[in-house]
C-alpha cells in the first residue's frame, strides 16, 4: 500500500497549493490536530461511535473470510510480553513432522486474506498465520516513534511468538511489510529460518533522488503528498466515519474481484474495513518507519547482504505489480554465494496470493519441497 517516491517540498509551496485548491489552511490544521490528539490520548472508544465497527464486528468479518476453508485448523491467541497477544491460525493436522511455513501479512491486512492459500499450503506441512502486532485481532500497543525501535518491537514479537509455540525453525514467508519484517527477523535470528520467501516486499530500495525518477511527479501530486504526510496512512478511512464501508468498496473494488471465486458479496471489503478502522497501532508504527510517499527510513537493501549466507531466499513478484521488481535482482547481486531465486507470476499484481492463487500456491509449495 505504500508506494511512490519522496519529494522534498518547501512549506511555501504547500500553502500556495492549498490556497489554489481553496482548501482552508485552518481546516487542514484542525484535521491534523484532531487525528494526532485522538491518537495521543488513546481514545479508541471514540472510534466505534463514529465508525460502524467494533472488535466483535472484526471477529465476525474474519469468520466469514475463513468459512470456505476445508482444512481442519485451530485459532488461538499466543500471549507474549507486556500483556500483548498475537491472533494465530494453526494448520497442523497430520503433518507435524515437517518444518512449518509461517505467513506474515502486509500493511493493512490480516490472516483472513490468506483464505485462498491456506488449504493448499497446509496439505504437506504445518502452516501458521498470525496477525502482526498492531494489526487485525492482535494487541494494538504503543510503538516507539523511532524507526529502528519500532522495527525491533515487531521483530521481537515474532521471536516471542515462535518461542511460545515451541517452533525450532521455520520457512518464513512475508508479503509487503511482512516481507520487510521477515528479512529483519532473519538478520537477528538466522538459526530459526530455513528459507526466506519475500512476496512483493516493501521497504527494500532506497528512496531515489528527485533527478533519478523516470517520470517526475506533477506539482499537484507532490503538494498532495506533502499535505497528507503528517497523517497516519488510514486516518482518512476513520475520519470518513459511517461512509467508510462504502469508501472501501469505491476505492478498492479490485478486492471483491480477486476473491470472487469464494464470495459473491461484500465479505472481503467489509473485512478490510474492520481491519483498518480499529485503533491505529501497527499503522502508526509503519508511518514512523517511513519517509514521504512510503519509502523506508531504513531500507532493507542496505542490510539484506548481511543475512546469513546459508539462508536461501526466494523473491516472488507479480508481473503486473507497481512495486519495484528490481530489488530481487539487487538481492541476487549482493548474495553471489547464496541461493537466491526470483519468481515472476504472470497476470498478478501486488497481491500475488489473491490475484493468481493457484500459481502462487504451486510456486510456494515447490520452494517448500526443498526443506525437510
Amino acid at each position: 500500500m505504500a508506494e511512490g517516491s519522496e519529494v522534498s517540498l518547501r512549506s511555501g509551496l504547500v500553502h500556495g497549493v492549498l490556497e489554489f485548491l481553496r482548501i482552508p489552511t485552518l481546516f487542514y490544521s484542525f484535521v491534523k490536530f484532531l487525528d494526532t490528539t485522538l491518537r495521543s490520548w488513546g481514545i479508541s472508544s471514540w472510534l466505534p461511535s463514529w465508525c460502524p465497527t467494533s472488535q466483535c464486528k472484526l471477529e465476525e468479518a474474519e469468520e466469514r473470510m475463513l468459512q470456505p476453508i476445508q482444512s481442519k485448523f485451530s485459532k488461538q491467541f499466543v500471549h507474549i510480553s507486556s500483556e500483548n497477544k498475537l491472533w494465530t491460525l494453526v494448520f497442523s493436522d497430520g503433518v507435524e513432522h515437517k518444518t512449518p511455513l509461517v505467513l506474515l501479512h502486509g500493511f493493512g491486512c490480516g490472516v483472513g486474506l490468506w483464505a485462498m492459500n491456506l488449504d493448499a499450503l497446509s496439505q504437506q506441512r504445518p502452516v501458521y498465520a498470525f496477525d502482526l502486532l498492531g494489526f487485525g485481532q492482535s494487541s494494538r500497543p504503543h510503538f516507539s516513534t523511532d524507526a529502528q525501535e519500532a522495527e525491533t518491537q515487531f521483530m521481537e514479537s515474532i521471536e516471542e511468538w515462535r518461542e511460545k509455540l515451541g517452533l525450532e525453525s521455520v520457512i518464513l514467508l512475508g508479503h509487503n511489510l511482512g516481507g520487510y519484517l521477515a528479512a529483519s527477523y532473519s538478520l537477528k535470528y538466522p538459526s530459526r529460518v530455513k528459507h526466506l520467501i519475500l512476496v512483493e516486499p516493501w521497504g527494500f530500495p532506497e528512496c531515489p533522488e528527485a533527478g533519478e525518477l523516470d517520470r517526475p511527479f506533477p506539482v499537484w501530486i507532490k503538494a498532495l503528498g506533502a499535505i497528507l504526510s503528517p497523517f497516519n496512512p488510514l486516518a482518512g478511512l476513520r475520519l470518513a466515519g459511517p461512509l467508510g464501508p462504502s469508501l472501501v468498496q469505491i476505492v478498492r473494488p479490485d478486492f471483491k474481484k480477486k476473491y470472487s471465486t469464494m464470495f459473491n458479496d461484500n465479505t472481503v471489503t467489509e473485512y478490510i474495513y474492520h481491519l483498518n478502522v480499529q485503533s491505529p497501532s501497527g499503522e502508526t508504527a509503519f508511518k514512523n518507519m517511513t519517509i514521504s510517499y512510503g519509502w523506508a527510513k531504513r531500507p532493507m537493501l542496505q542490510r539484506v547482504g548481511l543475512i546469513h549466507s546459508d539462508i536461501p531466499i526466494t523473491v516472488i513478484y507479480g508481473s503486473r505489480s507497481s512495486i519495484d521488481g528490481h530489488s530481487g535482482n539487487s538481492i541476487k547481486e549482493m548474495r553471489p554465494n547464496s541461493h537466491v531465486e526470483l519468481i515472476a507470476i504472470r497476470g498478478a499484481g501486488h497481491y500475488v496470493f489473491a490475484d493468481q492463487p493457484e500459481d502462487f500456491n504451486h510456486r510456494v509449495l515447490h520452494v517448500c519441497e526443498t526443506v525437510s
